[in-house]
């Protein structure tokens, strides 16, 4: 059992170090759902390219999900508004049911359309080989590093993005290669894992980090250690319980956030009662 759960483990350690940190810059942007939209759009553009006859996990699928990705983070990035009346996460709602109903239409022309909508869903992470958690290491650290090299901007376009604005900075340009970078992890993410345990890895673990600190670094961290213990409980689980792994790793990040506020209210509750 340990063998087999081995190497969805690492993946899984490999999603929670980039996501939890992504996670952190969407709560603080409050764009909760921008994930789930990217990873809708991202499997979109996996059912287009199986529609035209190229496996899900191919290549060709990958870039077309790539390239629908970029669209989206242009629209995204380009509809942050100082005080819009359209609040900008009812763009991305609407992206997301279009993309989501976009590819019900097109898995209705594909053979064999409830497989599709499963490996969209919940991805194929147990089956993951050495080979593919080797390329998305190498591809999240250098995002990483890029993200490391240019953290400041980053963090103050997500905090503060007037503030971002009177000291110089182009606040459109530091969105979209915020989105791009984004964009990228989730295209490969939701190729390996699936959309639901995708938003999971991303907004859990930095939800439960939010709740007990204000301090970038300190949510960081606490995201990073929530997002893996949790990971490997849902592991865990599956193996032990003979379930879905993509599905016992989203209910038990479930259970996290659970624990969490229910720590989070009786800390409030017994600090207000003794004082």
């Amino acid at each position: 059992m340990i063998d087999l759960m081995f190497l969805p483990f690492i993946a899984c350690l490999i999603l929670v170090g980039i996501h939890a940190y992504l996670g952190i810059h969407v709560v603080e942007r409050g764009v909760i759902f921008v994930d789930l939209a990217l990873a809708q759009i991202a499997a979109l553009g996996a059912v287009l390219a199986a529609l035209m006859g190229f496996p899900l996990c191919s290549p060709q699928a990958y870039f077309t999900s790539l390239g629908l990705t970029f669209v989206g983070a242009a629209v995204f990035s380009l509809t942050r508004f100082k005080g819009s009346e359209v609040p900008q996460e009812a763009i991305i709602g609407i992206a997301y049911v279009v993309a989501a109903a976009a590819a019900i239409l097109v898995l209705d022309r594909i053979p064999g359309e409830a497989q599709h909508i499963k490996e969209m869903l919940v991805g194929n992470i147990l089956f993951v080989d050495g080979r593919h958690v080797a390329e998305i290491a190498a591809l999240y650290s250098a995002i990483g590093l890029f993200h490391f090299i240019c953290r400041d901007r980053f963090i103050l376009v997500s905090r503060d993005p007037e503030k971002a604005a009177k000291k110089g900075l182009s606040v459109r340009l530091w969105d979209f290669l915020f989105y791009v970078t984004f964009g990228f992890v989730v295209t490969s993410s939701v190729e390996l894992a699936g959309v639901l345990l995708v938003f999971s890895f991303l907004i859990m673990p930095a939800v439960c980090a939010v709740m007990f600190t204000k301090d970038f670094r300190k949510r960081l961290a606490f995201a990073w250690a929530a997002g893996s213990v949790t990971s490997l409980a849902g592991i865990y689980a599956s193996a032990a319980g003979d379930l879905p792994t993509g599905a016992a790793v989203v209910c038990c990040f479930g259970l996290l956030v659970v624990g969490c506020g229910a720590v989070k209210f009786f800390s409030a509750s017994f600090s207000g009662a003794a004082s």
